[in-house]
């Protein structure tokens, strides 16, 4: 099923179709774990993410005969782009039936490789049950995005640049959805390095790894919603589910909101877009104890379209309290907004936005409603500003930021 041989032979074929994403050490993990971590850049990755790696080995593995049946696959996007790749490559159709939802960006670049796209259901499961009656009613050839062996060893060969890169690395943090990628990699590097430590992560609100180890098999989750759209999936792969139980150390599971924070560290730090899957290793980083080891966290993949972005930045400056709004009624008469806006100057605190509503109360003498969002440097900075406010006699109330 998997041999340290096909990992190797993997790590090779793949070196046609991508281009290298050396290590990078993170000054920021860091300092903050007391660790040396180093990040896998897949991000960076030819279609934006790993999945080029298993769906080229795996069709480079295929008959001429199967090839010319034409591909069909489900994906929520990244192995989409790696299928529809992979296929032109080699002259193949390609049919990909993508979730609903799938962000506009990764619909377009699959489209753009000369893959027939085809949306249907909410989440993957929708999309690949949808992919089965394709495979059935055409002939086509399904790709499966993780629960294959050889699509997971492709995705394994990661793990052969990882060690080969830096061979004394302590351990490995990798994404899990269906588990084709923490299983291939968990495979790969025990078997270069059996006394590694290979930690899988998932979001909480897509555990499904979680929940195969607890009751022992693979199970379907009631549902598998998260912002980590590329790791929302139901149930995990039967074939992979037995090596990924015997090979990964651990599973820790993330909270979207730690995402929307990470998204802001990877940006302003390492200047690298990631998208919300590809952020749950470095998420993970904070449960841990890590002093004095090296650990290298793969970050999977980076397709997001820049409407999401631009959420993400907004929501993770609201999260760390860069940007705040209050609400304050004080009474109608010249001088009381003044008072506010030279108070906020003198603590160095960016008005962003002011919301002046006359009409809160009949009595405009006695009060009107003033909505002010603020821009701070940080948690710290913004209690100061509202203790300034609160010192000056107004009377605050924190509301949604109001950008």
């Amino acid at each position: 099923m998997y041999t340290k041989e096909n990992f190797l032979e993997a790590a090779r074929v793949v070196k046609e179709v991508t281009i290298p994403t050396n290590l990078i050490h993170s000054e920021f993990y860091s300092r903050m774990t007391g660790a040396d971590v180093y990040l896998k850049p897949e991000n960076l990755q030819r279609t934006g993410a790993y999945k080029v790696r298993g769906s080229y080995y795996k069709i480079s593995k295929m008959s001429e005969e199967d090839r010319a049946k034409g591909l069909v696959t489900a994906s929520a996007g990244n192995h989409a782009q790696g299928v529809a790749y992979a296929a032109q490559k080699f002259g193949c159709r390609a049919v990909i039936v993508m979730p609903v939802g799938t962000p506009l960006i990764k619909v377009k670049r699959t489209k753009a490789y000369g893959a027939e796209v085809v949306l249907y259901g909410d989440v993957y499961d929708d999309a690949y049950a949808y992919a089965q009656k394709l495979a059935e009613e055409q002939g086509l050839t399904m790709v499966h995005p993780f629960d294959d062996f050889d699509v997971s060893t492709g995705q394994g060969s990661i793990a052969v640049e990882i060690l080969d890169e830096l061979p004394d690395a302590d351990m490995i943090l990798a994404p899990i959805g269906g588990g084709g990628l923490s299983t291939g990699v968990a495979v790969c590097a025990k078997m270069l390095k059996p006394e590694i430590e290979v930690i899988g992560v998932e979001p909480r609100k897509a555990a499904s790894m979680t929940a195969a180890l607890e009751a022992g098999h693979p199970v379907e989750l009631a549902s598998a919603t998260t912002i980590a759209d590329g790791t929302a999936v139901k149930k995990v792969g039967e074939n992979v589910f037995p090596y990924a139980r015997d090979n990964i150390d651990r599973v820790l599971c993330v909270d979207d909101e730690d995402l929307v924070g990470s998204f802001i560290d990877m940006v302003e730090n390492h200047k690298l877009v990631v998208e919300n899957s590809g952020l749950l290793s470095v998420s993970a980083l904070k449960q841990m104890d890590l002093k004095g080891k090296k650990v290298v966290c793969i970050l999977s993949g980076g397709n997001m379209d820049v409407t999401t972005m631009g959420s993400m930045i907004q929501n993770g400056l609201i999260q760390r309290g860069r940007v705040f709004t209050v609400s304050v009624r004080v009474p109608d008469k010249p001088g009381q907004l003044a008072k506010m806006t030279s108070i906020a100057a003198e603590h160095k605190a960016n008005i962003i936005r002011i919301d002046h509503n006359r009409w809160v109360s009949t009595n405009r003498a006695q009060a009107v409603e003033v909505g002010v969002t603020f821009e701070s440097f940080d948690a710290e900075h913004k209690k100061e500003i509202m203790n300034a406010l609160t010192d000056a006699g107004f009377s605050l109330n924190e509301i949604g930021a109001r950008l």
